[in-house]
Protein backbone atom coordinates (compact mmCIF):
# COMPACT_ATOMS: atom_id res chain seq x y z
CA UNK A 1 0.00 0.00 0.00
CA UNK A 2 1.39 3.68 -1.21
CA UNK A 3 1.60 5.89 1.46
CA UNK A 4 -0.90 9.06 1.14
CA UNK A 5 0.24 12.36 -0.25
CA UNK A 6 -0.94 15.48 1.18
CA UNK A 7 -3.13 17.37 -1.16
CA UNK A 8 -2.33 21.00 0.14
CA UNK A 9 1.69 21.97 0.24
CA UNK A 10 2.33 21.92 4.01
CA UNK A 11 1.86 25.33 5.32
CA UNK A 12 6.15 26.42 5.66
CA UNK A 13 6.04 25.91 2.17
CA UNK A 14 4.03 29.50 1.72
CA UNK A 15 6.17 31.20 3.81
CA UNK A 16 8.36 33.96 2.86
CA UNK A 17 11.27 35.83 4.21
CA UNK A 18 9.62 39.45 5.45
CA UNK A 19 6.39 37.50 7.04
CA UNK A 20 5.40 39.10 9.79
CA UNK A 21 4.69 36.34 12.77
CA UNK A 22 2.19 35.80 15.33
CA UNK A 23 1.36 33.32 18.16
CA UNK A 24 -1.55 31.22 18.72
CA UNK A 25 -2.76 34.05 20.97
CA UNK A 26 -2.85 36.67 17.99
CA UNK A 27 0.70 38.33 19.78
CA UNK A 28 3.41 39.70 16.84
CA UNK A 29 6.37 37.69 17.59
CA UNK A 30 8.41 38.95 15.01
CA UNK A 31 9.90 38.90 11.26
CA UNK A 32 10.74 35.98 9.51
CA UNK A 33 14.44 35.74 8.50
CA UNK A 34 15.25 32.55 7.32
CA UNK A 35 12.55 29.45 5.81
CA UNK A 36 14.37 26.12 6.11
CA UNK A 37 12.00 23.07 4.66
CA UNK A 38 12.06 19.99 6.30
CA UNK A 39 14.92 17.68 6.14
CA UNK A 40 17.47 20.39 5.98
CA UNK A 41 20.97 20.15 6.27
CA UNK A 42 21.31 23.73 7.99
CA UNK A 43 21.90 23.49 12.03
CA UNK A 44 19.96 25.87 13.89
CA UNK A 45 22.50 27.25 16.41
CA UNK A 46 20.23 25.48 19.56
CA UNK A 47 21.14 22.70 21.84
CA UNK A 48 20.93 18.97 20.26
CA UNK A 49 17.58 17.37 19.95
CA UNK A 50 15.87 20.96 19.78
CA UNK A 51 17.89 21.25 16.70
CA UNK A 52 17.54 17.92 15.16
CA UNK A 53 13.89 18.20 15.77
CA UNK A 54 13.61 21.23 13.63
CA UNK A 55 15.63 20.56 10.93
CA UNK A 56 13.58 17.50 10.30
CA UNK A 57 10.31 19.36 10.63
CA UNK A 58 11.87 21.97 8.93
CA UNK A 59 12.07 26.09 10.49
CA UNK A 60 11.31 29.39 10.56
CA UNK A 61 14.08 31.71 12.09
CA UNK A 62 12.15 34.54 13.28
CA UNK A 63 13.41 38.09 14.58
CA UNK A 64 12.27 38.56 17.78
CA UNK A 65 10.52 41.82 18.63
CA UNK A 66 10.34 43.60 21.71
CA UNK A 67 13.06 44.72 23.96
CA UNK A 68 16.19 42.34 24.72
CA UNK A 69 14.41 40.28 22.19
CA UNK A 70 16.59 37.88 20.45
CA UNK A 71 15.29 35.41 17.19
CA UNK A 72 13.55 32.03 18.03
CA UNK A 73 12.56 29.77 16.00
CA UNK A 74 9.32 27.81 15.43
CA UNK A 75 9.58 24.40 13.91
CA UNK A 76 6.95 23.73 10.64
CA UNK A 77 4.96 21.66 12.48
CA UNK A 78 4.45 24.77 14.82
CA UNK A 79 2.58 27.04 11.93
CA UNK A 80 -1.24 27.26 11.58
CA UNK A 81 -1.56 28.74 8.75
CA UNK A 82 0.70 32.08 6.49
CA UNK A 83 -1.59 34.28 4.81
CA UNK A 84 -0.31 36.27 1.66
CA UNK A 85 -1.22 39.42 0.86
CA UNK A 86 -0.05 43.23 2.73
CA UNK A 87 1.03 42.51 5.12
CA UNK A 88 1.58 38.68 4.71
CA UNK A 89 1.48 37.08 7.82
CA UNK A 90 2.38 33.44 9.40
CA UNK A 91 0.07 32.74 12.76
CA UNK A 92 2.07 29.63 14.99
CA UNK A 93 -0.44 27.41 16.74
CA UNK A 94 1.97 27.63 20.06
CA UNK A 95 2.06 30.55 22.13
CA UNK A 96 5.66 32.81 21.88
CA UNK A 97 6.92 31.89 25.21
CA UNK A 98 7.26 28.15 23.48
CA UNK A 99 9.19 28.65 20.79
CA UNK A 100 13.16 27.86 20.90
CA UNK A 101 15.45 30.69 21.81
CA UNK A 102 18.72 31.34 20.06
Amino acid sequence: MQPETPTQPLPIARVNVGMTVADSAGEEVGTVTAVQMPGTDVRPDLPAGVAEHLMAAGYLRIDGTGLLSNDVYAAGDEIAESVEGEPATVTLNVLREDLARA
